[in-house]
């Protein structure tokens, strides 16, 4: 690994980098007109999203919620539903308690250690927040920048995954971090990792740092990071497709419930009382295909019966004219657009 030419050398880098994106930064609503708010806002909505995706969220998000104080106010509710089809609902409650928390305070937390004491905020984010609002010289490594970093200097260290090369590329994002401009500086490390020194193909001949980095000497700045695969788990649901009287078959997840609590989805054959093997292909209506963090998973929909007698706890009657009032997660939303415009 070869740290020390660019730790020598940080000086150099640090303006090379700083230069190319004060000029080719992308023109992202958080940073054109930049406040706390948007930007803690857009730091746990980039959270496992892409910014192409985040955008449109982002701008129905300031129109309702433009600060801490509106956003506090807001039933969670109201706060699920704009949020509906991000994921990760987790982060929209954590933001809904953050809003509330600092509103509540006479002021803002100014250092990652204050910002971390607050819901969903990791070392990461803390970071992040207190770099690109108060000028903390705190390092923000994430993925983009672990593959910076180590293209930088030619790590060939084999990585378990992405959070132990976090851990361990942390020192170094902050023995590099330029302590004049560091917001700037994180922001451009990462906005390099996401336009310029891609996984694949790295624009390298355009690259502002290409004379710092070892990876790209050596011909294979694509060996870098050494990642251990992904181990993918299968998964198969049975959903159920049920109509009756213009009154479509919902599940409504526990408050209680971890993931996506609150939340509509079509129901199981499980939650019905039934097992999967009671379908086949003559009931089947669609098949869907989704990821969800290491597991890929296969969703079959089959039509079925209306069930007698009272319902099971979670299963609710849902109008088909007022679908759209409540708030689905991402997937099912699609899916049951899909399915309600050829009425299976």
């Amino acid at each position: 690994m070869a740290t020390a030419p660019l730790i020598v050398q940080k000086t150099a880098f640090q303006h090379a980098l700083l230069a190319w994106y004060r000029t080719h930064q992308r023109a992202l609503p958080w940073r054109t007109s930049p406040s706390l708010y948007k930007t803690v806002v857009s730091e746990l909505m980039l959270q496992q999203t892409q910014v192409k995706t985040v955008l449109p969220y982002f701008a129905r998000w300031q129109k309702e919620f433009p600060d801490f104080k509106t956003l506090a106010a807001a039933s969670e509710d109201r706060v699920l539903k704009l949020w509906e089809g991000l994921g990760y609902y987790s982060r929209a409650r954590n933001l809904h308690k953050l809003a509330k928390a600092v509103a509540a305070m006479p002021a803002p937390p100014d250092t990652p250690a204050g910002w971390q004491e607050l819901p969903g905020i990791g070392p990461y984010t803390a970071a992040a927040i207190t770099s690109i609002s108060f000028g903390t010289q705190t390092a923000v490594v994430d993925g983009n920048v672990v593959r910076v970093l180590t293209r930088l200097t030619a790590d060939a260290t084999p990585f378990k995954d992405s959070t132990s090369a976090v851990k361990v590329l942390t020192p170094l994002a902050n023995a590099v971090l330029n302590p004049e401009n560091p917001g700037d500086h994180n922001q451009a490390m990462m906005e390099l990792g996401a336009t310029v020194c891609h996984r694949q193909n790295p624009l390298c001949t355009i690259c502002p740092v290409l004379a710092f980095c070892t990876g790209a000497k050596r011909g294979e700045p694509e060996a870098f990071p050494v990642l251990a695969p992904k181990i993918i788990e299968q998964r198969a649901v049975t959903r159920v497709w049920c109509v009756r009287e213009e009154k479509l078959l919902l599940h409504r997840t526990a408050v209680s419930a971890k993931r996506l609590a609150n939340l509509h989805e079509l129901p199981t054959a499980e939650h019905l009382g039934l097992e999967a093997t009671a379908f086949d292909k003559t009931t089947l209506v669609a098949k869907k295909k989704r990821g969800i963090t290491r597991f890929a998973i296969t969703e079959s929909i089959h039509r079925a019966p209306a069930p007698r007698g009272r319902l099971a706890e979670g299963l609710v009657w849902v109008a088909v004219a007022e679908i759209d009032t409540l708030t689905l997660s991402g997937p099912h939303r699609r899916w049951v657009t899909e399915l309600l415009a050829v009425k299976p």
